[in-house]
């Protein structure tokens, strides 16, 4: 999931298996991390038993925290990709001959490297981008496709681009993407100026090679001994494996009572509405917030004119003489008064 606008916090003291944190680098609680599918992810990787585990898109390295955990118990190795990586997670590598830390781009890193026995895709989060890393591992992974694993297939990415460089992308494969002072809603294809502001999101949720689940599905199209499962919790993992693989019966009791599962969407879908509300009703406060401090700008060059002193004393005359039958008189200390915010009136 790509890093998530502020928002409000709320306390969680949550754990995952091996006493990971998720929310380690999400100081919005949003739950961005890939380590909220612990309970998921671990049995898969102990029914398949990969030797090796490469993450695309380790960032922080939260999620590869996990992994290492699960490696190092195991015997495994895990290669974290990531051009870009944070000091976490570079910390991580220095402290664990275990993790391999490429800081190569995807696509290269793919091309070249040789392939890991399962691959966790959590990289760039657009169609090329995705759709180009599972060509490339299937191209070189003969017969047998390796195990793997993705997020972010369902809101706002799954059928929604955003890029990390759009100029990166290939022209006929990039989106329009997001103008100034838009944001994203769910249940809303287009953008609205309360919405969740990712700038570098497609304009337009929906059509062809837009999102990270729509090239997943025409990956899979073309590979018809490849099962995806895909379960709607926390912007969406997936899985998939080969059907002729050892471990796919093991995975398929794993995942299919959560594959699509109507109630997990429902629960997915509210969680991310709420979010949604959450900044759209910051986004309120900050425009009143914003009109407000226009006011009492107005307000304070009102007290120091000259004009407004006058008018305080004819208005005053005006009611000792009883000029205007319901006159009133609002003076410059019920002014400051109000700017002060006690409410008090003159």
């Amino acid at each position: 999931m790509s890093e998530a606008p502020t928002t409000t916090e709320s306390p969680s003291n949550e754990r995952t298996l091996f006493d990971i944190d998720p929310y380690a680098h999400d100081p919005t609680r949003w739950a961005t991390s890939m380590a909220h599918h612990a309970e998921l992810l671990v049995p898969c990787l102990d029914a398949a038993r990969p030797a090796r585990v490469a993450e695309v898109g380790a960032f922080a390295g939260d999620l590869t925290r996990l992994l290492l955990a699960w490696a190092e118990s195991r015997g495994a190795q895990v290669e974290a990709i990531d051009p870009a990586p944070q000091p976490s997670l570079e910390a991580l590598a220095r402290e664990s001959a275990a993790l391999t830390l490429v800081r190569e781009p995807s696509l290269k890193a793919l091309a070249q490297r040789q392939l890991a026995d399962a691959i966790v895709i959590d990289g760039d989060h657009n169609y090329y981008t995705v759709f180009h890393e599972l060509t490339t591992i299937a191209e070189r992974a003969g017969d047998t496709l390796p195990l793997l694993f993705f997020h972010d297939l369902c809101w706002p990415h799954g059928r929604r681009d955003d890029y990390f460089d759009p100029e990166a992308i290939p022209a006929e494969y990039r989106q329009p993407l997001v103008g100034e002072g838009r944001g994203i809603y769910p249940g809303d294809p287009g953008t609205r100026p309360d919405g969740l502001p990712y700038p570098k999101s497609a304009a337009r949720e929906g059509g062809e090679r837009n999102g990270v689940l729509t090239a997943v599905e025409d990956f899979a199209r073309e590979y018809p001994q490849a099962r995806l499962a895909v379960v709607p919790v926390f912007f969406g993992f997936g899985a998939m494996w080969d059907r002729n693989a050892p471990y796919a019966d093991d995975l398929e009791r794993l995942l299919a009572p959560f594959d699509r599962n109507p109630l997990l969407a429902r629960l997915e879908g509210n969680r991310v509405l709420q979010l949604a509300r959450q900044h759209a009703h910051q986004v309120e406060l900050w425009r009143l917030n914003s009109v407000l401090q226009r006011h009492e700008r107005v307000l304070n060059r009102l007290l120091e004119s000259r004009a407004f002193a006058l008018a305080e004393r004819i208005s005053r005359v005006r009611a000792r003489l009883g000029i205007g039958r319901h006159a009133t008189v609002v003076s410059r200390e019920e002014v400051r008064r109000a700017l002060a915010g006690d409410g008090a009136s003159g």
